[in-house]
């Protein structure tokens, strides 16, 4: 778990209110029919579900009508309410649960998304005292923040009981808090932050109307059966949970700036060009937590991220393409030749390990599971002296407004977390700054704050 610092908001309680299921609007003709997993998607199966918020100040009230304050959740809540129900007509497999499509002769199964034996998407109305001071202005990120999620610790595959997505608008004392978990099985975070932004995008329009353009609409997989058959039932496998240890989770801000130097640094020490600030970003956090570990120099650290798989296709995908299209790069290194060598060394590493990433790489690593199909547990994803980037800043993470402004800030819940888990999250200011959501054990963290060559290049946000 993620423990707490000392604020005041670690000892409010969030109390839910209400609870209700949304359905789409109208019925897609398309969503008649199952929506197949592919391959990709079945080893997602036992991964946790997705969970990342928006934090909004409520829009001021005059203190001299004692009305607005009520009147205006009412109304946030019945047009949120509204506004899904005609988004998951465009992101209709959301709505739906997963099931298992079984054959003989010979036995095989595959999961798909049965989108109508389903109540549709999880709504929750809840309420703190706290304010959106106590959130942002905390130097830990507060353990109340996991209560502002639903699916607290679920697992993709309990997707066939459970809402793939659920929202939990969580009313503050002067804020409004907006917790999305979505099953990792039927969306990777291009395919969330999509859904995102395009609910707000329906939502601004004031447009009750299931015809409206979207911006960025959903492209669907064109088949028509299972993408893959497996010798055994994927949702009736046991997904091995253990408890994360107690960390301590913290935002560090790196302004532009900040990142043009990192990356020119990069470049520069390995006399290249195509290290990308992101690229070089890593390799900074990389070393600064390798140092703070105090790891011996013969001692290997690996550092671990997801990359994008759209655009490495053959063809190529667009952006919209609905489902799952990641994969995991990574890179190991001994300790001791992490921090000797320069900055340059470690990103020209990174760099190497993204560009590997090929559609034939994929294909192959797709293929070769197909053969040997197998369940991935958790501890089989996990390794001594990790450090994994997670998320994107390149996701439109404050593009969602919902008539309240821009965010305050983006959160995350307690899924996936564990020492050395890193998320990256563009900087509210826009401009290619950066914000680091950083999960490390309290002497690792200790130490990271102590590090002046790391916190040297920290700037408040």
């Amino acid at each position: 778990m993620v423990s707490s610092s000392s604020s005041p908001s670690s000892s409010y309680e969030v109390k839910i209110f209400s609870e209700c299921f949304i359905k789409p609007q109208t019925i897609a003709e398309k969503s008649n029919e199952p929506y197949h997993l592919s391959p990709l998607d079945h080893l997602m199966l036992s991964f946790q579900y997705i969970q990342k918020g928006l934090l909004f100040f409520k829009p001021s009230q005059q203190s001299d009508d004692a009305t607005k304050p009520k009147d205006f959740m009412e109304t946030l809540l019945q047009n949120l309410k509204d506004s899904l129900a005609t988004a998951l007509v465009h992101f209709y497999p959301l709505a739906g649960r997963l099931s298992t499509l079984k054959t003989e002769n010979p036995r095989s199964h595959s999961v798909f998304v049965d989108c109508n034996d389903s109540p549709g998407a999880g709504f929750i109305h809840a309420k703190s005292e706290l304010t959106v001071a106590d959130i942002v202005g905390s130097k830990y990120v507060p353990l109340v923040v996991q209560s502002f999620f639903d699916h607290h610790k679920a697992v993709d595959v309990d997707g066939q009981t459970l809402s793939l997505l659920s929202v939990k608008i969580t009313e503050l004392v002067d804020g409004v808090f907006i917790g999305l978990s979505m099953n990792h099985s039927v969306g990777d975070g291009s395919t969330f932050w999509n859904f995102f932004n395009s609910w707000s995008e329906i939502f601004n329009s004031q447009q009750d109307d299931n015809n409206f353009c979207l911006k960025n609409p959903q492209i669907f997989r064109q088949v028509s059966g299972p993408l893959c058959r497996l010798p055994y039932s994927p949702l009736d496998e046991s997904i091995g949970q253990s408890e994360s240890p107690d960390l301590k989770e913290r935002m560090f801000h790196f302004s532009s700036e900040t990142l043009r130097s990192l990356k020119s640094k990069a470049n520069l020490d390995c006399g290249a060009t195509m290290i990308s600030s992101l690229q070089s970003l890593t390799a900074f956090i990389w070393r600064s937590i390798t140092r703070a570990r105090s790891l011996s120099n013969d001692q290997e650290t690996t550092c671990r991220f997801a990359v994008g798989t759209r655009i490495r296709m053959d063809p190529p995908l667009p952006a919209n393409h609905f489902g799952v299209y990641t994969s995991l790069a990574s890179t190991t290194a001994k300790t001791g030749d992490l921090l000797e060598n320069v900055l340059g060394w470690a990103a020209s590493k990174l760099h190497q390990a993204v560009t590997e990433q090929s559609s034939e790489k994929i294909a192959s690593e797709i293929d070769h599971w197909l053969k040997s199909p197998f369940v991935l547990q958790p501890d089989q994803f996990s390794e001594p002296n990790l450090v994994h980037m997670g998320s994107s800043p390149r996701f439109d993470k404050y593009g969602s407004q919902f008539g309240m402004g821009k965010a305050v800030a983006v959160r995350s819940g307690y899924n996936s977390k564990h020492d050395g888990k890193v998320s990256a999250y563009p900087g509210r200011e826009g401009g290619g700054s950066i914000d680091l959501e950083v999960c490390l054990l309290p002497e690792f963290m200790e130490a990271l704050e102590s590090d002046q060559e790391f916190m040297s290049l920290v700037s408040s946000s």
